[in-house]
């Protein structure tokens, strides 16, 4: 008898159309729950059950409803959620939905690393209504003004003094719109970012990759550009992420399912950033060869404590890895890109895949939540990974219309 999976995502993820390729090379099913249409008759022909998102406990109610599953995972932090509360539902391991909650609020997540002795940063809670000079006056600078529940660093901003301070507290609640009701402030880290991807087996986190991020995040925003793995750092200090990695996990509660850190490190230790339920965004997974085969089969297996031994194994480690989410340089309409094959040609280039659409508004970070694209990378050395991506960044240009011109 087949085995089957619940995947929650939403309609517009990279990574769906990545899951069900590989469901069918592992012979596993997939039942999908998106945030589709529910008006429309499968408008994406993936035969999906529309969810409400925004509605968690009522769209795992309907996502459960499905029938009996082997396993269920969440593409995304508020997928992941509503994954976990089917789960429950479902009688399936994954990670508990109070531990998939903390992940995905900034504060909670600073609560209960702190509460578990991990180094925190100084940190409170700006309710949204409050004067945001006053704010600024008790603010420690410099400091970062991060929304809650926002992902991919949207509406995250380094203040330098008081007047950056309300500037920035402007920006974000003009992001959120009335979807929030307060935002975290705390004193920024200094150092060298990293980030980890995992899996979970019965609480026990299985480390599959460290990646560098060889760009300095310093703000004023803190866009994420390239993946390195696997880490050039010395082996002291990968360990040191990995336990950080294993105590975070651990005081959030996780058990068992992916797992996506992101953590900053310099001569205090091991900071985390933050942990999420789920795994690599996006097509950066394409990073890790097989990843997606590795979850499925995780999801499915009867003996999960000797899949979980033989987890860290399974991904390549023979060739270093690396992918370029390619920065939106400026706000306007895309029109077109040249050059992608000139970026191909360079040694090591594996691919250039331009995201982007003709006509889209671009909007790039903090207000903006995407990329026009991403290049990938695979050599013997870390080092030519890197390489490789900014050379072939450097073959790109993009048209970009802005202000009634040409950019």
């Amino acid at each position: 008898m087949s085995k089957r999976v619940l995947i929650v995502a939403a309609t517009t993820g990279y990574q769906t159309r990545s899951f069900f390729e590989a469901a069918k090379r592992t012979g596993i099913e997939v039942t999908l729950a998106t945030d589709r249409c529910h008006v429309l008759d499968d408008p994406w022909g993936d035969h999906a059950i529309p969810i409400r998102f925004e509605n968690p406990e009522i769209a795992a109610e309907v996502a459960a409803a499905t029938g009996p599953v082997d396993g269920v995972v969440g593409l995304g932090d508020r997928a992941a959620y509503i994954a976990s509360l089917a789960a429950e539902r479902l009688g399936v391991p994954f990670h508990p939905p109070r531990a998939v909650e903390a992940c995905n609020s900034k504060f909670l997540l600073k609560e209960r690393l702190q509460k578990a002795g991990l180094p925190v940063p100084g940190y409170r809670l700006i309710p949204l209504a409050d004067d945001p000079g006053e704010a600024a006056r008790a603010t420690t600078y410099p400091g970062v003004l991060k929304p809650l529940s926002l992902s991919a660093s949207r509406g995250v901003i380094r203040a330098n003094d008081a007047g950056e301070f309300v500037a920035a507290f402007h920006r974000i609640a003009a992001i959120l719109r009335g979807r929030g009701e307060s935002l975290l402030v705390e004193d920024f880290i200094e150092g060298r970012e990293f980030a980890l991807e995992g899996i979970m087996t019965n609480g026990r986190l299985g480390v599959l990759a460290i990646f560098d991020k060889p760009d300095p995040l310093d703000g004023p925003f803190f866009e994420e550009t390239i993946y390195v793995t696997p880490s050039r750092e010395d082996a002291r200090t990968q360990q040191a992420i990995v336990v950080a990695a294993e105590k975070a996990v651990n005081a959030l509660g996780l058990w068992h399912g992916p797992v996506h850190a992101e953590m900053r490190v310099n001569s205090s230790g091991v900071w985390m950033l933050e942990v999420a339920a789920r795994p690599i965004g996006g097509l950066c997974a394409k990073v890790l060869p097989g990843l997606e085969e590795l979850i499925l089969h995780h999801l499915v297996a009867k003996n999960t404590s000797k899949v979980g031994k033989n987890m860290p194994k399974t991904i390549p480690k023979t060739s270093a890895h690396g992918v370029m989410m390619i920065p939106i340089p400026r706000e306007g309409v895309y029109v077109s890109v040249a050059g992608i094959e000139s970026a191909n040609a360079v040694p090591w280039i594996e691919d250039t895949i331009v995201t982007a659409k003709e006509g889209q508004k671009l909007v790039p970070l903090p207000e903006g939540n995407s990329y026009l694209g991403f290049i990938f990378a695979k050599a013997d050395t870390p080092e030519q990974v890197e390489f490789a991506l900014r050379e072939a960044h450097s073959k790109l240009n993009f048209e970009i219309l802005t202000a009634l011109k040409v950019v």
